[in-house]
């Protein structure tokens, strides 16, 4: 498997998240099948079927989770010198010179993306664009309404 590139940031994330699922939600889950087996008849119980689901899912995700951090490549935005391109990590001004509208997002892993907290995936058509482009310069992005230009403001790396 390759590597996934995360900030620092998400890195923490998932790392919490595994941690919440490996002591909250699986002992919470053995101890609902416990309880549906004390119910009798498996075979024909809705609530150990139910449990049993509920496992394969937080198990599935503990095994996700742990593949993914193993794998991880943890970036720190604040120790990059990048001489001011856009590279992954980077916090990038943007003007979307159709409208003159200014948007910031910053460039993170899959994991990691939430448009609305300005995090966008490293995969992305608008991250593809932008990476190794400075300030000053002009990505193009083909979106779903047609291509797009922006303008970049400034790259910060925090």
């Amino acid at each position: 498997m390759s590597t996934i590139p995360l900030t620092v940031v998400g890195a923490g994330k998932l790392r919490a998240e595994l941690q919440e699922m490996k002591t909250v939600q699986r002992p919470a889950v053995i101890a609902a099948i416990a309880e549906a087996r004390a119910h009798g008849d498996l075979s024909e119980n809705a609530e150990y079927e139910a449990a049993k689901d509920r496992q394969g899912f937080v198990e599935g995700r503990i095994a996700e989770l742990e593949s993914k951090l193993s794998n991880a490549q943890v970036i720190d935005p604040a120790l990059l010198d990048a001489d001011g391109a856009c590279v992954f990590g980077a916090t990038i001004d943007l003007e979307d010179i159709a409208n003159a509208t200014t948007v910031t997002y910053q460039i993170v892993g899959d994991d990691e993306a939430d448009i609305k907290e300005g995090k966008i995936s490293i995969s992305s058509p608008i991250s593809r664009a932008l990476i190794g482009k400075y300030p000053g310069d002009v990505a193009e992005v083909m979106a779903p309404g047609g291509l797009r230009e922006y303008e970049i403001l400034d790259v910060r790396y925090v």
